[in-house]
């Protein structure tokens, strides 16, 4: 394997690629080569300064450093779609081509390995790898009516975007958060923002006639009826003999819960004095 090298990271996914049939892939694939070398030319890459490994459904280009890259850029926010949009023209509904991009930038080390096409590996290569699968840039694609949709790494953006080289706009470029394997990470999308994340549904109103559940109270509600719990029962009995049960209580009585008795109560058995 060789020292890690500084490069420039160019990425490009088909859009629904596996829901085609192995024709239309196939002219998908020339027209995601054609649209590609184009870009490269446009920005001024020589077929020296990139190395160029097929995914099937993408590509991915290692790109010389001494390449500029507000040129890069600059390809691809106005080459890019235009050559796609030219190139779909022509294409049937079910072979246009539309593309999720990511640029980014990081050490790359290559490990040639006989009989096997490829062998890049890093850190920053992964992480761009999670950026081109993201759900934000996915979202995005889906959300517009446009054949590519661009995002930009963290580090790309600080030290190329955010300053403006090459006539870069920084506020065109919109912040989201991409969910990794190994964690969180920021990044930039091109023209527009990301969908925004499903609002909290709000509890439903009760239909007017229809009552809550018993089980579910308002914390006023709760309290006073748990202290109405709690009160002490008071009777009064005005004149006359009532009786509970066959007992018999005698005379006016004023009886509280946990207080005194005054006067004579017949409960089967007359029971005199205070009680």
């Amino acid at each position: 394997m060789t020292d890690p090298v500084n490069h420039t990271i160019l990425l490009l996914d088909i859009e629904q690629f596996g829901r085609r049939d192995d024709v239309e892939q196939a002219f998908m694939r020339r027209m995601l080569y054609s649209v590609l070398h184009e870009t490269l030319r446009s920005a001024g890459v020589e077929p020296a300064d990139q190395r160029l490994e097929d995914r099937g459904d993408g590509v991915m280009v290692l790109i010389s450093p001494t390449v500029p890259k507000p040129r890069l850029l600059h390809a691809l926010i106005n080459e890019t779609p235009v050559l796609l949009h030219a190139n779909n023209r022509l294409a049937a509904d079910s072979a246009r081509v539309r593309l999720r991009i990511v640029l980014a930038s990081g050490e790359v080390a290559v490990q040639e390995l006989g009989g096997a096409l490829g062998g890049a590996v890093g850190w920053d290569l992964n992480q761009a790898f999670r950026l081109l699968d993201s759900t934000p840039l996915r979202a995005t694609l889906r959300a517009l009516d446009e054949p590519c949709v661009l995002a930009v790494s963290d580090p790309l953006y600080q030290g190329i975007v955010r300053h403006g080289h090459g006539g870069l706009a920084p506020e065109a470029f919109h912040r989201v958060t991409v969910r990794g394997k190994e964690g969180d990470f920021p990044a930039w999308l091109h023209a527009v923002p990301a969908p925004a994340d499903d609002p909290i549904p709000a509890a439903a109103p009760v239909p007017q006639g229809v009552q809550e559940p018993q089980g579910i109270q308002e914390p006023q509600q709760a309290q006073q009826a748990q202290q109405a719990q709690q009160a002490p029962a008071t009777f009064q009995f005005l004149g006359g003999t009532p009786t509970f049960g066959g007992n018999l209580i005698g005379g006016d009585q004023h009886i509280v819960s946990g207080g005194q008795v005054h006067g004579d109560v017949n409960t089967g058995n007359t029971v005199g004095g205070d009680r």
